[in-house]
């Protein structure tokens, strides 16, 4: 139980030191839908001025952030106005459909606090497709490359930070004009909008409906720590040799040599809130280990929940540890689950490798 102490108290050490990152982002989290709306017009109007050709149009938003910095997103907009065109006799004029490359300029100059900041600056710029519908009206349909940039100034809201709503001034070029002309960047074949819009985060597999941070430790705990190894190292150094008297002749057993316990000789199995799955990393990480060797595994959790839990839980991610190495020929000489250790995040199971 000892070895066990010192095992778990250098693997937190070691933790330690590992910078401060966002938590796991599995397949499907961080994604979000949202709709929009608002008014677009020709950079160059005709005679009459903006105000009397403007477009009104609606639109759906369907997108993921990959890191609180970079994402992806579809877009695709109905205008409804026949203006500054002659009418079309359809109820939607055009649409134009987007892939746009979004970056949160917030979290890139300013680094993310852990949850989104109430006001937000996010960057956005993509290429599309736009069509024109004819009804008896046009030589044909216009099918053409699109191309938008713009810039969300958005709004946070919710204790969850689940809803953002923004205003988005855009350019959006037509490249290849009414679809046969050259592909250029060109503001006569272009059009300006303002839209305002409404999205709705989902909610991620740790419970959150944004990135959450990894907690890291505190030097406070890292100095008890190496307090500790040091107090149990001199404590086992102190031991005296045990001597037994065995027909009047006196035997001295040797001191069992006290292996000590290495950063190297650990392996970190790290878990996401609430869950005892393996992922991909540490299998691979795993895998290291090879056939035949003993370890000992000591799992752990969170502060957060029932103490109960998380003792059931700390006990589930050292068995689900021990029963992938067992298939690959490891010998596990012992696998518990210590609880909170703690008072921050230690979603870890750590393998000692003898």
């Amino acid at each position: 139980m000892k070895k066990l102490v010192v095992l778990f108290a250098a693997a937190m050490m070691a933790v330690s030191v590992s910078a401060q990152t966002v938590t796991e982002s599995k397949t499907f989290d961080n994604f979000y839908i949202g709709i929009n709306g608002g008014l677009g017009a020709k950079t160059t109007p005709p005679t009459g001025g903006w105000l009397n050709k403007l477009n009104p149009n609606a639109g759906l938003r369907i997108g993921r952030y990959f890191t609180p910095v970079f994402g992806l997103a579809l877009e695709s907009n109905a205008y409804f106005s026949n203006k500054p065109y002659a009418s079309h006799k359809t109820f939607v004029r055009g649409i134009n459909t987007s892939l746009l490359g979004t970056v949160n300029l917030s979290n890139w100059f300013g680094g993310y606090p852990g949850e989104p900041r109430c006001f937000e600056v996010i960057g956005l710029y993509g290429f599309g497709w736009g069509h024109t519908f004819d009804h008896n009206v046009l030589p044909k349909a216009i099918d053409n490359l699109t191309s938008k940039a713009g810039i969300d100034f958005a709004f946070n809201l919710g204790t969850n930070k689940a809803w953002q709503v923004y205003v988005e001034p855009s350019i959006i070029w037509a490249l290849n004009g009414n679809g046969y002309g050259p592909v250029e960047y060109n503001l006569n074949k272009s059009m300006v909008q303002l839209n305002a819009g409404v999205i709705y985060k989902f909610r991620n597999s740790t419970g959150s409906h944004n990135f959450t941070i990894a907690p890291g430790r505190d030097q406070a705990e890292i100095d008890a720590l190496n307090a500790q190894i040091n107090s149990l190292r001199d404590e086992l150094a102190r031991k005296p040799k045990e001597v037994i008297k065995e027909v009047e002749v006196v035997k001295e057993v040797p001191t069992t040599t006290v292996q000590e316990v290495k950063v190297e000789d650990l392996v970190f199995v790290t878990f996401a809130q609430g869950k005892s799955d393996l992922t991909f990393d540490a299998k691979a990480a795993l895998n290291n280990i090879k056939e035949g060797r003993h370890v000992q595994i000591v799992g752990t959790a969170s502060p957060e929940g029932k103490p109960e839990l998380n003792q059931k839980l700390s006990q589930a991610r050292a068995d689900v540890v021990a029963n992938y190495l067992k298939t690959r020929g490891v010998v596990v000489d012992e696998a518990t689950g210590k609880g909170v250790q703690g008072t921050t995040s230690n979603r870890l199971a750590i393998v000692y490798v003898k």
